[in-house]
């Protein structure tokens, strides 16, 4: 068939057009927000490109393709954006890979990209944005210009940063103290000073990650600046004559997670006016949280609540979150820790948990357990707080119990974190993807910053989650003390760290405990530590309730007992008894365990390798599951056993969730996200030996994965203790709860009052 050439030609240009990533194409596109409820402006985001929607891929994306999408949905700016499907996995294409904005543009397909439809990701890899402020007034969703916006005043604020003016500011981390500059359609402005409130600084601080403002000296400032204005070697005093180098004025209440919900001017309302006459940038100071402040020692690191009634001061905490600052509420309220229903949940009150925590404003206040189901009691649903609160117990709630809350609403917050350059420190190589490799630290040696290896021995768990968090990577999965296969970088295979010891919870190894000068005898190399991260993790806990409920004490014969002898589940005064005659008195108990976290728990080793057990006839998966202890009230162990882990799989699930892991016909084991593991009380091993037990007083402690072979996401709640009371012929459980469930308060008065009670004090 013969064109016309001027015909071949366009359809030459359409083709290269669609193939090649560029700025120019401008194909009409449709934005929505998919994903499970939440609040209005956050959700996956999804495209509709001839005619079938699809999802955009996280490679590559930023705050400010965030921002262009944002707009073009019709809101006023971003908050924030999110990876790795936040917001549930997409279906259909993936229509744009490696998008790349500038933050100016009106359209996503205005921003480059690999091309529509090219792409070498999977939907778990779904970017998802965090939009701020009411969709605008006569902008549709899918026709916001960046032009139209910049005729909405006060509503186009991207970000916020302090400029150091001061040396020793330049030299802190994090910056807390200098001039306010913002981002206005992609380019950076100084505020102006003139009616600049504490309000204001109170937002900036908050979006900053910090707690709260703190006064500051302006006077000194304007000395400095009258000094810059008089320099002839200055640019200050042209650039301070253009009004497109200044906002011109912030009015906040002091309340708002994000300067972009304050009203704004960024020009005077009378033309030819000077933006800021007379006036010079604003100058914003800032009380940085516990964990971010120099020099703070251990007991004097507690923000101080201010004048709070004391019965109005609910502390808080946040789990299972895979980044700092971020995480499911928990309250401690009657003295045990309990969720927060996510009913009315919103950023004004998820703001008041972060800045309670000792972090800024919160970036998302998520709800539907986004953050992993809780367990226990739901404390609060309702919540509505002002912004202005230092504790959500000063907040107006209501009791979860009058609501029906359950903890598929559970609610949970992602906080804004000060910028501490900590990720710059620490890198993974030679691993086969970004998320593992050969640890190597940047350090001091002999007064020059240097790359090196960290010594393998004693490397574990601990420290590996240590690393992962500091990289933005989540858990950790796997340490490794021998890393064999994987090459570190050219210069770096020195061992400039040993003897590192964490608790877990660092930002970063550089603050975890270590040895003065290295010694590490294996000389590092292949034996550099090493890790895998990964984005969730599960997290195993006990229900305590069943376990109070169900105790008992069965004296068992002993020709019932060979297998369980043969597991080593019996005390050791059972290998003198004359075989098969006598019995044992046996502490039994049925253990339900949950999987409260956000990935599903899976032995660490393959079917492959599993342990046959030929007397009971079954595989171990786990050999030690869980540890049983029974301990005196001064923690010496008078008794204890062991479960190994034969049968991992999901007994039950919640309403929605489908079993996945089932143990018959030598099936895959494991505890799906939600659901539960119960060893019931007639199972063999699923006791303590208490034969050669005195009676009298004890602590009956459970500990869940014992020796931390599989990752979990908190390993703080994987022990459950209870009180216990043995006469000789009857046991008594009473008061059981995970390490974590109660106040360190309460339990020291529990153990105290037992004390008393067998005149241990």
């Amino acid at each position: 068939m013969v064109m016309p050439t001027g015909t071949s030609h366009v359809l030459l240009v359409l083709v290269l057009c669609w193939v090649a990533p560029s700025r120019q194409e401008l194909a009409p596109v449709q934005l929505r927000l998919g994903g499970p409820r939440g609040p209005a402006g956050e959700g996956r985001l999804e495209v509709l490109y001839q005619g079938r929607w699809g999802t955009v891929c996280d490679d590559g994306f930023d705050f400010h393709a965030a921002t262009v999408a944002c707009r073009q949905l019709g809101y006023s700016a971003a908050i924030t954006w999110t990876h790795s499907a936040t917001y549930g996995q997409g279906e259909g294409p993936i229509w744009l890979d490696n998008v790349r904005c500038g933050g100016s543009e009106g359209s996503l397909a205005e921003c480059a990209h690999n091309g529509w439809g090219i792409s070498d990701c999977h939907h778990g890899e779904d970017a998802g944005v965090v939009c701020s402020g009411q969709r605008l007034p006569g902008n549709s969703p899918q026709a916001t210009t960046a032009g139209n916006l910049g005729e909405v005043l006060g509503l186009t604020l991207e970000e916020v940063r302090l400029k150091p003016i001061l040396a020793r500011a330049k030299l802190s981390m994090p910056v807390i103290e200098g001039a306010v500059e913002v981002k206005h359609n992609g380019r950076w402005r100084q505020v102006c000073d003139a009616n600049w409130t504490r309000n204001n600084s109170r937002v900036v601080c908050g979006m900053l990650g910090f707690p709260r403002e703190k006064h500051v000296n302006t006077s000194f400032y304007r000395k400095l600046w009258n000094k810059k204005l008089k320099d002839p070697n200055s640019s200050l005093k042209s650039l301070s004559q253009k009004n497109s180098f200044w906002v011109h004025r912030v009015r906040c209440q002091g309340s708002e997670p994000h300067l972009a919900r304050c009203p704004v001017q960024m020009a005077p309302p009378a033309p030819r006016q000077h933006a800021c006459p007379h006036g010079m940038h604003a100058i914003v100071s800032c009380l940085p949280g516990p964990a971010f402040q120099k020099g703070t020692g251990k007991g004097k690191n507690k923000t101080a609540p201010g004048k709070v009634s004391p019965c109005r001061v609910l502390p808080v905490r946040l789990r299972a979150g895979t980044h700092a600052g971020e995480g499911r509420v928990e309250v401690l309220r009657h003295g045990q820790w309990g969720t927060v229903c996510d009913k009315q949940w919103d950023l004004a009150a998820a703001s008041v948990v972060c800045r309670q925590l000792g972090y800024g404003t919160a970036k998302q206040a998520l709800m539907g357990a986004r953050m992993g189901q809780g367990l226990g009691p739901i404390h609060m649903s309702n919540v509505q707080c002002t912004g202005h609160e230092r504790s959500l117990g000063e907040c107006h709630f209501q009791d979860a119990e009058q609501n029906g809350c359950r903890h598929e609403a559970d609610a949970a917050v992602r906080c804004h974190m000060p910028y501490m350059d900590f990720k710059s420190q620490v890198r993974l190589a030679g691993g086969r993807n970004p998320e593992e490799g050969v640890v190597e630290v940047l350090v001091p040696v002999q007064g020059q910053l240097q790359w090196g290896a960290v010594c393998g021995a004693q490397w574990g768990l601990n420290e590996a989650m240590v690393v992962c968090r500091q990289l933005g990577l989540g858990f950790a999965s796997h340490a490794l003390q021998e890393t064999w296969y994987w090459a570190g970088s050219p210069g770096a295979s020195q061992v400039v760290m040993s003897g590192v010891r964490c608790a877990g919870t660092e930002l970063a190894l550089q603050q975890c405990q270590r040895h003065g000068p290295v010694h590490c005898p294996s000389g590092g190399g292949r034996f550099s530590a090493g890790v895998t991260c990964t984005a969730h993790a599960p997290d195993l806990v006990m229900n305590a309730q069943l376990v109070q409920e169900t105790a008992y004490l069965e004296d068992r014969p002993l020709g019932l007992l060979y297998c369980a002898h043969e597991e080593r589940c019996l005390s050791r005064s059972a290998d003198n008894m004359q075989w098969p005659y006598g019995h044992r008195r046996l502490l039994r108990f049925s253990s339900q365990i949950h999987n409260l976290g956000r990935a599903d728990f899976r032995p660490r080793m393959g079917r492959h390798a599993w342990t046959w057990h030929q007397c009971h006839r079954h595989f171990h998966s786990i050999e030690v599951f869980t540890h049983y202890d029974l301990l005196t009230l001064n923690g010496s162990k008078v008794a204890e056993g062991h479960k190994a882990s034969f049968c991992l799989e999901d007994t039950n699930c919640p309403e929605g969730l489908q079993r996945r892991f089932a143990c018959a016909n030598f099936g895959e084991q494991g505890v799906s996200v939600g659901c539960w593991d119960t060893y019931r009380h007639d199972i063999d091993c699923q006791w303590i030996d208490i034969t050669d037990v005195p009676p009298g007083s004890y602590t009956f402690q459970v500990v869940v994965n014992p020796k931390h072979e599989v990752a979990e996401s908190d390993f703080s709640n994987n022990v459950m203790r209870c009180q216990c009371k043995y006469d000789g012929q009857r046991v008594w459980m009473h008061g059981c709860h995970t390490s974590d469930a109660y106040g360190a308060d309460v339990v020291s008065d529990m153990e105290r009052r037992e004390r008393l009670a067998n005149n241990l004090v």
